[in-house]
């Protein structure tokens, strides 16, 4: 809606109006239209209804209300609009001044704004008096000296002020007493400069320790001549200027200077508004930082766009408002729902809560990894058979992982390792598994007990045995009776040949390890431990023992 109105907007009822004076009161009329002629000589169409010229518009209306004909319902109505019209421009103001006094403060934040680690403070002081400031290079420098609660000129000329002189005749006691009161005015001068810089550095540090996770590192401001330097202090004391630290580092620095200097020290009730926060910064960190969000957002809304999955939280998901452009003719579309048009745009949320689900890997100290999904179903299934006959089995706290493949059992180990848990890797001993398990990572990453294979515990024919031929025998009566797969003649004339390989050529595309092992599941619930071979059984028993120990 316009903030006023104008010209335009009531001359079809002034020129009705006019006439209507004319011919009700020929002599007043006539003189009250000359008068507002007048008023509104060289006044263009677009001419807003505002100020002084509102007033002597609305004082006309005044005069010319009594020479009209109050039983013409046509011309009070033509009145009523022209009067609406001219008092909108006030009444706007009054709602707008009442609607500004409770605007909050927008404290703005892009990842472009950075705090120089050295700023030289009479070129900043005269760039500042002749408005030849760089928005984008300077802003983090005035934010910064706007915290400390100083100008440039007033640093610089403080670095300019020389230290009084010792009056030639120290006798005279007058002039003795001017030196002394210039001394102390000076000295004040510095211990306040002094006490501004360090209470500026100690809140500084405060919060980029808080998101850093280092209580070693300390910031100061120093005032070293024409230059005020932003430095950063190690646990062995070690100075370095801030451009010397990460990217991450500067940019944490530099928020935290811009959203105290904007807030003007006052952080209740301000907005903050984010742009892209805390892209430099490494994932765990941008983690901390929006804790650190999180706890601004208290007393303060805050508002901030992102692509990085770390930046939304799995318990946040309720606050996500996912923002697309698919087409510019539609232009950008916020959307209250995650249902959105272009599945890309959730993308964020998708990382973010695989993320989430991936520290489930985390969850337990022992850990064992093996290829698939369909292996996991089988360990899971044999430990539960053992565990009910009484049978020593796999122990109840070792968590079973599986890798998708056998190339990728060396990263999930890694990732397990890492989190300083223990590990080891269950690997078949086709061709793949023997090739993960001579990769030189696996092998610096474990101990030798902690890398099983198959061929460990089998002791029969298969000369590259996988887990499946450790059931072989009750998996083929399962194939063949649950699922209709009879490889019985093929599996006896052919003992040596590992049985998924003889699943994929006689059963074609029809056979699924997946299908196999949920079909031996569905067997274990209706059958129990001793009704595997004995062969079978004397195999996982040893395979079981050897898994306990190696995550002993």
């Amino acid at each position: 809606m316009a903030h006023h109105k104008t010209v335009g907007d009531i001359e079809k009822d002034l020129t009705r109006l006019k006439a209507h004076l004319k011919k009700y009161d020929p002599e007043d009329g006539a003189l009250l239209v000359e008068s507002v002629e007048t008023l509104l000589e060289g006044s263009a169409p677009s001419r807003a209804l505002s100020g002084k010229f509102a007033t002597d518009l609305d004082d006309w209306l005044d005069r010319a209300l009594p020479v009209m004909d109050e039983d013409d319902e046509k011309a009070e109505a033509q009145f009523d609009r022209i009067r609406t019209a001219i008092r909108w421009a006030g009444t706007f103001d009054k709602a707008y001044s009442v609607l500004n006094s409770r605007t909050p403060v927008f404290v703005y934040f892009s990842q472009f704004f950075s705090v120089r680690p050295r700023i030289h403070l009479a070129n900043l002081a005269q760039r500042q008096a002749s408005g030849e400031l760089d928005d984008d290079y300077d802003f983090g420098n005035l934010c910064l000296l706007e915290l400390l609660g100083f100008t440039a000129k007033e640093l610089s000329d403080l670095a300019q002020t020389p230290a009084p002189v010792l009056p030639v005749n120290q006798q005279d006691q007058n002039a003795m007493a001017a030196y002394q009161s210039q001394v102390t005015r000076w000295q004040e001068q510095l211990d306040e400069r002094h006490y501004r810089l360090n209470a500026a550095s100690v809140a500084l540090t405060k919060m980029v320790r808080r998101v850093w996770n280092d209580d070693t590192v300390t910031l100061k401001f120093v005032a070293d001549g024409q230059y005020l330097k932003v430095v950063v202090q190690d646990d062995l004391g070690v100075e370095v200027e801030l451009d010397q630290r990460s990217d991450g580092f500067r940019w944490l620095v530099s928020f935290f200077v811009v959203f105290r200097s904007q807030a003007k020290g006052d952080l209740s009730n301000a907005i903050l508004l984010l742009d892209e926060p805390g892209l430099s910064l490494h994932p765990l960190k941008q983690q901390e930082f929006r804790k650190t969000v999180s706890l601004l957002a208290e007393d303060n809304q805050i508002i901030y766009t992102t692509h990085s999955p770390f930046m939304v939280g799995p318990n946040e998901l309720h606050l996500v408002r996912v923002v697309e452009m698919t087409d510019r003719s539609t232009g950008t579309k916020v959307h209250t729902t995650l249902v959105v048009d272009d599945p890309r745009s959730v993308y964020p949320l998708q990382a973010a809560l695989g993320y989430e689900l991936a520290q489930s890997l985390f969850g337990q100290k022992k850990n064992l990894v093996c290829e698939g999904l369909t292996d996991m179903f089988v360990l899971e299934g044999i430990a539960a058979a053992m565990r009910e006959a009484k049978v020593p089995t796999m122990r109840a706290d070792i968590a079973i992982t599986p890798a998708q493949s056998a190339s990728k059992v060396v990263y999930y180990c890694t990732l397990l390792r890492g989190q300083q848990l223990k590990v080891a890797a269950l690997l078949d001993s086709d061709a793949a598994g023997e090739q993960a398990a001579a990769q030189d990572e696996l092998v610096r990453l474990l101990r030798s007990k902690e890398i099983l294979r198959t061929k460990d515990f089998y002791t029969g024919p298969v000369t590259r045995p996988e887990l499946e031929d450790l059931l072989r025998d009750t998996l083929i009566e399962i194939a063949k009776n649950d699922l209709g797969w009879d490889v019985t003649t093929t599996a006896a004339a052919q003992p040596g040949r590992p049985l998924v390989d003889i699943f994929t050529a006689q059963i074609g595309s029809p056979f699924s390890k997946y299908k196999l092992a949920k079909a031996f599941l569905r067997w274990l619930s209706t059958h129990r431990w001793a009704d595997l071979t004995s062969d079978e059984q004397a195999t996982w028993i040893k395979m079981t023992a050897a898994v306990n120990k190696a995550l002993a």
